[in-house]
């Protein structure tokens, strides 16, 4: 692998760019001492931050080998399996499902530390301990709640340096980085289709086998994906989880939200097509309109 870099002070931060065969992320480096957070447990200052988790380092050879965890690579294999972790640590873990350490005695599944096996034997019992204060939903794991908590709070601390759309998961960030670098990691064996989401490859897979194993238990209807199932829902269960904040106007879906805040409120962006002008509210329905009408209707 290698790296280019290129360096630039704003706003009294130098920050620092890094291009790999593969992605790049940027490296930041406050320039005023009274800005660098110190760890708790020590004070050595931690000037080299990365900008995808915030996490802090001493030196910058380290926020390099930490950033493999973003760049997806994966350098430890397990000599049982062949599968392959960012870290020695979570190959550690991983073993553990191999000794059978951690087994669930009600389905035989094999977690690799107790927390987890804690975790997944909640899905037997349907016990859910951690509760939203706000609007009463329960949790089995207290980071589905805390994620669930920014919500209610509008909080999103994950944010994009390029355009500044901000994320309530750095998961969700590392995935909307590839829509500025054009990154499709995901290929499909099949066609040789690539993707930006594993997501996306794996419901792309199931064209090529029609498989759709996400069924209905009220009316049997099949989808390619779990989010598919869990909208689809909604529809008999009358649930609307999307409201608007300016009205008492709710809906099923959120880009019924996004299409009542812009008619309604003029709140958002228009995406429109520059053949035929047609507008949309968002980018995957604009999409889908130049594939189905401009894109296959030409070849007809």
């Amino acid at each position: 692998m290698y790296y280019d870099l290129l360096i630039f002070v704003q706003n009294d931060v130098s920050c620092c760019i890094c291009y790999t065969d593969e992605t790049f992320f940027e490296v930041k480096t406050e320039a005023d001492s009274n800005d660098i957070t110190e760890h708790s447990h020590d004070d050595k200052p931690r000037p080299y931050v990365c900008t995808v988790c915030d996490k802090r380092f001493t030196k910058k050879g380290s926020l390099n080998d930490h950033s493999v965890v973003h760049n997806r690579q994966k350098l430890y294999s397990c000599t049982e399996c062949g599968k392959g972790f960012q870290s020695r640590k979570k190959l550690n873990y991983h073993k553990n499902i191999h000794t059978s350490r951690y087994k669930c005695t009600e389905c035989g599944k094999c977690c690799s530390c107790s927390r987890d096996l804690t975790v997944h034997q909640r899905s037997h019992s349907g016990e859910k301990p951690f509760e939203c204060n706000v609007c009463s939903r329960r949790f089995s794991r207290s980071y589905d709640l805390a994620l669930h908590s920014r919500i209610h709070s509008g909080e999103k601390p994950y944010q994009c340096y390029m355009c500044d759309k901000g994320f309530r998961k750095s998961a969700r960030l590392s995935s909307h980085m590839r829509i500025h670098t054009g990154d499709t990691p995901f290929e499909c064996e099949v066609c040789g289709k690539a993707f930006r989401l594993s997501e996306s490859l794996k419901s792309h897979t199931r064209v090529h086998v029609d498989d759709k194993p996400y069924k209905c238990y009220l009316c049997d209807q099949a989808f390619n994906r779990p989010g598919q199932l869990n909208h689809h829902v909604r529809i008999h269960t009358g649930e609307k989880p999307y409201s608007c904040r300016h009205c008492s106007s709710s809906f099923i879906w959120r880009n019924q939200l996004k299409r009542h805040l812009l008619k309604s409120h003029d709140e958002g962006t228009w995406f429109t097509c520059q053949i035929c002008q047609n507008k949309f509210s968002d980018s995957g329905q604009l999409k889908k309109h130049l594939r189905h009408l401009h894109i296959q209707g030409a070849a007809k």
